[in-house]
């Protein structure tokens, strides 16, 4: 009898974790918004790199994303690279815009392997709904580097990827 409530508490676990290895990955949160509109996300950092610390965490902002402000952490310094932009010059709040972020990093902590934390982005994002928008990051430990880097091709499954870049589905906005 106990092996059998065993058996069925691991066929549980499997069945309500079976999205667990997804959870292993750096992911944006939330992953869907509504297009053209600014938003508050946040990437989740689950674990180190092979039991060690995280020390690091850079972010690749996609083209499109005109304005990015990320969080202020307690204990970690943040880094941010800029990029012109290339063709038209949008407007925001009325100014035209030439530059935008390119990349932000997060360094310091650091964030034990058996702890989570969240690096938080607020950014416009571009008018594009149904696109979905790619975040790649890689994240630096004490002893080594996870690039969460993978961008599907057109026609694949993200959960096919070995180390997907965190993603956002961009959604129409209400009529």
């Amino acid at each position: 009898m106990r092996s059998r409530s065993v058996t069925a508490a691991a066929a549980f676990a499997a069945a309500a974790f079976g999205a667990a290895p997804a959870l292993a990955h750096v992911t944006l949160q939330p992953n869907e918004a509504v297009a053209g509109n600014y938003f508050q996300a946040a990437l989740s950092v689950p674990h180190g790199c092979d039991g060690t610390a995280t020390v690091a965490v850079r972010v690749k902002i996609p083209d499109g994303v005109l304005s990015v402000k990320p969080q202020m952490k307690p204990g970690w310094a943040v880094e941010i690279k800029t990029r012109k932009i290339e063709g038209e010059q949008p407007k925001l709040h009325g100014k035209t815009i030439t530059e935008t972020i390119d990349e932000v990093t997060w360094r310091g902590g650091p964030l034990p392997d058996n702890l989570y934390d969240t690096f938080g982005l607020v950014m416009k994002l571009p008018d594009a709904a149904g696109k979905t928008l790619y975040f790649p990051v890689v994240q630096e430990c004490e002893k080594g580097v996870s690039r969460w880097i993978e961008i599907p091709a057109a026609g694949q499954k993200s959960d096919a990827l070995h180390e997907p870049a965190p993603a956002l589905r961009l959604k129409p906005k209400a009529p």
